[in-house]
């Protein structure tokens, strides 16, 4: 597997980068893919790609903030058939490399819980916030233990974010400690 910065002169991975992005999160990216794709390419974000057998495996981007030393992480989608091969570890990975060496100091995402994915969308999370986050479970495959496998923390949450019961959980890692 091969990294790649995404830029304007690759329209094949790009296009691919937009259908995977379709294919990952229909419900979001159903009918805007190709434009989440441009802005991923605006001067100051980052957009990298993994390449396998010639063809694209997965992207993943993220947005400057904080003055360059707090990152977003957005957003991060592999291929269907390229997934649970390791192609999200190594792009979060590589990410995290390219953003340490522009100055990056904290990387964080937001993880949605849209639909009850995790049991921080049971119940009022403006009752006992902390508690709630520290008891939480996975109960059907939610990213948030992807990423906290890959050494991220929640460090807060957005309820009702989505929707009632639909929150937002924010999840984030320090590149220098």
């Amino acid at each position: 597997m091969e990294f790649i910065l995404l830029d304007e002169t690759q329209q094949i991975y790009l296009q691919q980068a937009a259908e995977i992005l379709r294919q990952a999160f229909p419900h979001c990216y159903g009918d805007c893919a190709e434009e989440v794709v441009q802005e991923m390419l605006t001067e100051g974000r980052v957009a990298l790609g993994a390449v396998r057998d010639g063809r694209l495996a997965g992207l993943v981007g993220a947005i400057p903030q904080y003055d360059l030393t707090a990152w977003e992480l957005h957003p991060l989608a592999v291929e269907a058939s390229d997934r649970l091969q390791g192609v999200g570890t190594a792009l979060v990975g590589e990410l995290e490399k390219v953003l340490k060496e522009r100055g990056c100091l904290t990387i964080y995402l937001g993880s949605d819980d849209e639909d009850g994915s995790t049991t921080l969308s049971e119940g009022d999370l403006f009752e006992n916030t902390w508690d709630k986050i520290r008891k939480i479970r996975n109960l059907k495959n939610h990213p948030f233990s992807f990423y906290q496998k890959l050494g991220y923390r929640i460090i807060g949450v957005i309820p009702d974010a989505n929707g009632l019961g639909k929150p937002d959980i924010w999840m984030g890692k320090s590149l220098v400690r």
